[in-house]
């Protein structure tokens, strides 16, 4: 019987969704923006896919790169580098397929969190998918202590940039993205709330 785990690592079962549907497809380009460790990649980098990473933690880009070591050895050595999401040194335009899952919600404020994704924008190609997990106010009415600059304290005790339903929509506008499916949240209840929010980039 095979090791799911070892096969597809701890990839975000909503990412899975996107490569099941075929929208991640063999022959693209895959950044992962805060990429950690790379639990997102395992399976990408088995199936040969040509992917790339930043995360500003010196130590997940050693771990990434030893993944990579182990299971891609051609990708080239600076596939993964150290540096924050709102400084990435990929060219404009250079990737199928941004991903960055769990990292947007740290943002330490508005100006923060749009650099981010104004980066994640930027290396983008045309016609180009974004993938995103981040934290949100959905469900949890009446749960969340306000820091100001919609940063909040969760009910499970951590602190994050919150997002909505509106300003993900008018973050989209801005950006002249599309979604490519309805927004879909997961709340753990007394905990947090997670949305998953994809988008095509206008363009070819």
């Amino acid at each position: 019987m095979r090791d799911l785990n070892e096969e597809f690592g701890d990839i975000d079962v909503y990412l899975f969704d996107q490569l099941l549907r075929g929208r991640i497809a063999p022959g693209m380009r895959v950044l992962d923006a805060g990429c950690g460790g790379g639990r997102n990649l395992v399976f990408l980098m088995r199936e040969g896919y040509d992917v790339c990473g930043a995360d500003s933690s010196a130590a997940a880009i050693e771990a990434v790169r030893a993944l990579a070591a182990r299971l891609a050895p051609s990708l080239p050595a600076d596939a993964f580098r150290v540096e924050p999401v709102e400084r990435m040194s990929f060219s404009e335009a250079s990737a199928d397929v941004v991903i960055v899952s769990a990292v947007l919600h740290f943002a330490r404020d508005d100006a923060h969190f749009h650099a981010m994704l104004g980066e994640c924008w930027r290396v983008l190609r045309p016609g180009g998918l974004f993938f995103a997990r981040l934290a949100s106010t959905a469900g949890l009415d009446g749960q969340l202590r306000p820091l100001g600059d919609n940063r909040y304290v969760l009910p499970d005790g951590s602190t994050r940039y919150l997002v909505d339903e509106a300003r993900l929509a008018a973050a989209a506008a801005a950006l002249g993205g599309t979604l490519v499916d309805p927004l879909k949240t997961t709340l753990v209840h007394g905990m947090r709330s997670m949305t998953t929010w994809v988008l095509r980039k206008a363009g070819a």
